[in-house]
């Protein structure tokens, strides 16, 4: 068993058993590695926290499958958890989206999520947005489901109809793409508790809620979601937001003071991000080989 098909393995037991799976977003590989320390059991790479923080860019589908899936196995790469990855459209028609499979399944991600908005896609919880033909959609999840070459690679399907097309097609189409082969479904943009309760309702499956900041979802916990009948509860850009907050108080500051003395301890020490990144252990294995 690969280390990638056995995290793929782990995900669906974690999905098994009951219990509601928290899953916070990592914009970088050292995040992850800190939602790893503190006890989570998987990770998220969030299309826009990407966009953001790695290219300085927008969420609207500027960045493509190669850069998405390359920076998801990196993160992937640097911890022991399960990582599912947005993967926006599929970044183009059916035989695009077994394209894009195939690349982050390759990555060594365990899981992806694909979304009906018409592409360029825009964040889900913005204004503006478009959806597919139901049609259209269910096409790609079954040409994702055929180029997937690990049963265990988590194939989610989002629907973004609810702010388009109202609640009802919503329903609709989740239980359409559930027929069509995906492993979940993931309803973007509930407007409140009753709609996540309603949905989870008429909706039997594997329901994945995101619980992003300043959007049009009520600000539910994970037990919530849980009691609910959600599987998944994602926070996507949640690290993202607190450290951007926290380098710009900083640099304020440093341009200020002229001096990082007065926020010391606002910081990792050198002993805490050492640690974070297994520093001893790579000295360690430096030391065996140099003295071989």
């Amino acid at each position: 068993m690969t280390r990638e098909h056995e995290l793929r393995v782990r995900l669906r037991e974690c999905l098994r058993r009951p219990g509601i799976l928290m899953v916070p977003g990592a914009h970088d590989a050292a995040v992850a590695r800190v939602v790893q320390a503190v006890g989570f059991e998987a990770v998220y790479v969030s299309g826009a926290a990407t966009a953001n923080a790695v290219y300085g860019l927008p969420d609207i589908e500027l960045i493509d499958r190669t850069e998405m899936a390359a920076h998801a196995g990196r993160i992937a790469a640097a911890v022991d958890l399960p990582l599912i990855s947005d993967a926006d459209t599929g970044y183009g028609n059916p035989l695009a989206v077994m394209r894009t499979v195939e690349v982050f399944e390759r990555a060594g991600v365990a899981g992806i999520h694909l979304e009906d908005q018409v592409s360029p896609k825009r964040c889900g919880h913005l204004d503006g947005k478009e959806v597919v033909a139901v049609e259209d959609m269910e096409a790609k999840i079954r040409a994702a489901v055929a180029a997937r070459r690990d049963a265990d690679f988590l194939i989610i399907a989002r629907t973004d109809a609810r702010a388009v097309l109202g609640f009802e097609e919503a329903v609709r189409r989740a239980l359409r793409y559930l027929e069509a082969g995906a492993d979940a479904v993931f309803p973007e943009a509930l407007e409140s508790e009753e709609e996540f309760r309603a949905f989870a309702r008429r909706v039997p499956g594997t329901l994945v809620a995101n619980m992003t900041e300043f959007g049009k979802s009520p600000y539910l916990t994970a037990a919530d979601f849980e009691r609910l009948g959600y599987r998944i509860v994602l926070f996507p850009v949640t690290s993202l937001r607190v450290a951007l907050k926290a380098v710009e108080e900083a640099m304020r500051r440093l341009r200020a003071e002229g001096t990082q003395r007065g926020f010391l301890d606002r910081m990792q020490t050198r002993s805490e991000l050492y640690e974070l990144v297994d520093y001893p252990a790579w000295k360690e294995r430096e030391a065996r080989f140099a003295a071989q």
